[in-house]
């Protein structure tokens, strides 16, 4: 709907500007704008633009602990960012919000249709707010527009208590006054979903809150939770929303994400590509290319979280390191082979092992966002819509929110994660909490953790939202940044020099090897070598077998140990224009 609308938007109201003073400038009189419901409703649809596109929603979890890459972010390089080169400190959108709020009083319009769209752009500013408190912490709180004496223009940065409480009262307000609460696009903003940020927010803040003690801020950590969960609970009972499970060959959990249209009975949100007016995306291309995108392979670590079909750990497993490729797939949790190709996988109708020959590093080459026919890997061609809102992660953060208050019960338990467990395919484990604390997943990810429920829901939230856009922020919050230096391993070589029929279709697809290339090679098999060095790239954990590896021993990428990259520094442009504002420890 934005790409339709914002064009028209854009010619109507010409709302650009580049510092904090500027007020927007319209093309169109003010009065005619805001006297009636339909320049209300024109005005909205510029706010859609603060969210995910269809061009970029695919690959939000570029930087994240289970993707090998190319060549990995400067903020995890060591030395390599700074204030200097720190971006993300805009407020165009905050501008064009308060804006709207300021000037969506005429008494012509019904009062409870302005506050509907009222509530509309306070969920953009609760949105706008939360990013700029997950990536900076403490941020001045802005929430009318500035002229060019305005002392708030030269503020310092208020405390996050601050920010967040008037982000839980926009919230709030949202929730209470957007009117809608069904819309067949998938593309609009409705009371639900409005419910669905804020239980996304406080889930955030409130684990936030209590795993960075430093704050002081641990005994308010269980009202954000509540509120999360209350959230979550509102949506559960009354937004008629449920997990979709299709039918025939629609019932793949991937149908969420490779669909042109929304499936609106789950995914409450999303940005749609429009074939007739050329928005279209580009996620085969990213997802499939040697040097468009990252080449973003999955890592072995992560891939042994997907649990086996009866709801036992592969992890379980004796020597579970050494399973290949074709045996780890087997009789596990149907979203791996709907996450990464796996034996089975078909493109053009044909079988499709992991491309070694210009994609992948590990051999797990995510499918998610790609659509299965090779025409639309040349370039920006994608046709299906990118999820921004799912049911599922209101369960999920409702099931997190209860875990970390220690109220999650067995019916919340079987309500939630049992739900997406089921559609998964898994059998057992679906109804009653687990007793029993995983050590793999404990001692790999998170040593801190005793309590096998939450454990075992951040499994689930791992494996449900992978790729998803919630990774990096989710080890923010969990404290647990520093597993942005995970060891990058795939999957398991048992010997060097030995064709390898990834699939077992028949046809060898790679070869690893030291030394000499190896010849008289068949046309499908791709040869790699693994001679390692001082600071690798392709490499085994072994010398004749074991596990591949990228980017092995290389010291330069870190997560500095005063806690620094928690919070991007403020730029330096900046600091330089208000030097009120104090940079965030570590980046002075």
């Amino acid at each position: 709907m934005k790409n339709i609308i914002v064009p028209f938007v854009s010619a109507c109201l010409f709302l650009s500007a580049c510092s904090m003073d500027e007020i927007p400038q319209a093309s169109v009189d003010k009065e005619t704008v805001f006297s009636n419901e339909k320049g209300l409703e024109t005005y909205s649809y510029s706010f859609y633009n603060m969210l995910p596109s269809v061009t970029d929603g695919y690959s939000q979890d570029a930087m994240c602990d289970y993707g090998a890459v190319t060549n990995y972010d400067d903020f995890i390089r060591a030395g390599a960012y700074s204030p200097e080169v720190s971006s993300g400190w805009s407020w165009t959108d905050l501008r064009n919000i308060n804006y709207f709020i300021e000037n969506c009083t005429n008494d012509a319009v019904d009062e409870s249709i302005r506050n509907n769209y009222i509530g509309l752009a306070r969920f953009f500013r609760a949105y706008f707010y939360y990013e700029k408190v997950v990536r900076f912490g403490d941020v001045p709180w802005i929430d009318r527009t500035l002229t060019v004496d305005d002392e708030l223009l030269y503020a310092p940065r208020d405390s996050r208590t601050v920010v967040m409480d008037h982000v839980l009262e926009d919230l709030n307000f949202a929730c209470e006054h957007i009117t809608r609460t069904s819309d067949e696009t998938g593309s609009l903003v409705t009371k639900w979903v409005a419910y669905a940020l804020k239980s996304r927010i406080c889930l955030f803040e409130g684990t936030f809150r209590k795993y960075h003690t430093e704050l002081g801020l641990t005994d308010t950590a269980d009202k954000w939770l509540q509120e999360a969960a209350n959230a979550s609970e509102t949506v559960m009972q009354e937004s008629g929303l449920s997990i979709y499970t299709g039918a025939g060959e629609d019932a793949s959990f991937r149908s969420l994400f490779i669909s042109n249209s929304p499936i609106t009975s789950e995914v409450m949100l999303a940005s749609v590509a429009d074939e007739g007016l050329g928005v279209l995306g580009s996620a085969n291309w990213w997802w499939t290319s040697g040097t468009y995108g990252p080449r973003f392979s999955m890592i072995r670590s992560f891939i042994n979280l997907f649990l086996m079909t009866d709801g036992t750990p592969f992890t379980d497993k004796p020597n579970h390191e050494k399973i290949e490729f074709y045996d780890e797939c087997q009789n596990r949790d149907k979203r791996l082979a709907q996450t990464i190709r796996t034996p089975g996988y078909m493109r053009d109708g044909k079988p499709a092992a992991p491309n070694f020959n210009g994609y992948s590093y590990t051999g797990y080459q995510p499918i998610k966002y790609t659509l299965d026919d090779s025409y639309y890997d040349a370039g920006a061609l994608n046709t299906n819509a990118i999820p921004l809102f799912r049911y599922a992660e209101v369960l999920l953060n409702y099931a997190e929110a209860k875990a970390e208050m220690g109220t999650l019960t067995d019916a919340d338990w079987a309500n939630t994660i049992g739900v997406l467990r089921s559609r998964a395919g898994i059998t057992g484990g679906l109804t009653v909490k687990p007793t029993k604390v995983d050590k793999y997943i404990q001692e790999t990810y998170f040593p801190s953790i005793s309590d096998p429920t939450i454990l075992e829901v951040r499994r689930e939230r791992s494996i449900e939202l992978a790729l998803e856009g919630f990774r990096f922020t989710d080890l923010l919050r969990w404290k647990r940044g520093d597993l942005m230096t995970m060891r990058w391993t795939g999957i398991y070589v048992p010997k060097l020099n030995e064709q390898i029929d990834l699939d077992h279709d028949g046809t060898t697809d790679v070869i690893f090897y030291k030394g000499d290339t190896p010849t008289g090679l068949p046309a499908s098999c791709t040869p790699i070598a693994v001679d390692g060095g001082d600071v690798t790239r392709q490499s085994l954990t072994g010398n004749n077998s074991g596990n591949l590896t990228w980017y092995d021993n290389d010291p330069s990428r870190v997560w500095y140990e005063d806690g620094r990259q928690y919070y991007y520094p403020i730029p330096k442009s900046a600091i330089n224009l208000n030097e009120n504002l104090k940079q965030n420890p570590g980046w002075e």
